[in-house]
């Protein structure tokens, strides 16, 4: 094990991500659930602004791994047609598949960030954050999603990663940071002592916390 929990992770990696330190050009982006903790930790020892981005594969019913889309915070739909059209889906099906997924994004954006919409990410250095890089598909539908936001720049962050998914994604990613090489993988959690499922009034807290230190007036001596 290479990390207490999480936020021990978070601060790991401000280190290897100190050049982006106190720029008003960039934002740190957390998946939730697991990856906010992390990026907690890392945008309170950069000085920059932290928020969740919730994307959802839209998985085909009966085929966990098969994908055909995905969706992101900020109103991004990608659909994949020559996917859909393989599998022969009809307008309806797809139609549900995408209604039920955004429902998740939304549901889950109101309790994170009340009616706030999503700080505007274009032009800007975007630090995406996980608790660890270890599902390749995942990680590219929310760099495909975020993508679409026309960020100038995304950096992709974890304390740890397994070097496989890195060498897939690595294309699709200005950078990649770890506060730990990549090795052996194994699962996520096997590098932290403390890997609780992580819930979303854990993730509503840190981000309203986030907020708030963000925003306290610094008054001079």
């Amino acid at each position: 094990m290479l990390f207490a929990d999480r936020r021990e992770g978070g601060r790991r990696l401000v280190a290897p991500l100190a050049r982006w330190a106190g720029r008003i050009d960039v934002r740190v982006l957390a998946l939730p659930r697991g990856g906010v903790p992390v990026g907690f930790e890392l945008a309170r020892g950069l000085g920059v602004p932290l928020d969740a981005y919730v994307v959802r594969r839209l998985g085909v019913p009966g085929h966990a791994e098969q994908a055909v889309g995905a969706l992101g915070s900020g109103g991004v739909i990608i659909l994949d047609h020559p996917t859909i059209d393989s599998l022969g889906m009809s307008e309806e099906q797809l139609r549900e598949l995408v209604t039920a997924e955004w429902a998740e994004v939304r549901r889950r954006e109101r309790d994170y960030r009340g009616a706030a919409p999503l700080p505007d990410v274009g032009h800007y250095t975007v630090i995406l954050v996980d608790d660890g890089l270890s599902t390749s598909a995942t990680l590219l539908a929310a760099v495909a999603a975020l993508r679409k936001l026309e960020p100038a720049r995304v950096v992709l962050a974890a304390p740890v990663a397994d070097s496989a998914t890195c060498t897939v994604v690595r294309p699709y990613v200005d950078e990649i940071v770890c506060a730990e090489p990549p090795r052996p993988f194994r699962t996520v959690a096997h590098w932290y002592q403390d890997y609780a499922p992580v819930n979303d009034d854990e993730v509503a807290a840190l981000l309203a916390t986030a907020r708030f230190e963000a925003e306290e007036p610094v008054f001079p001596y």
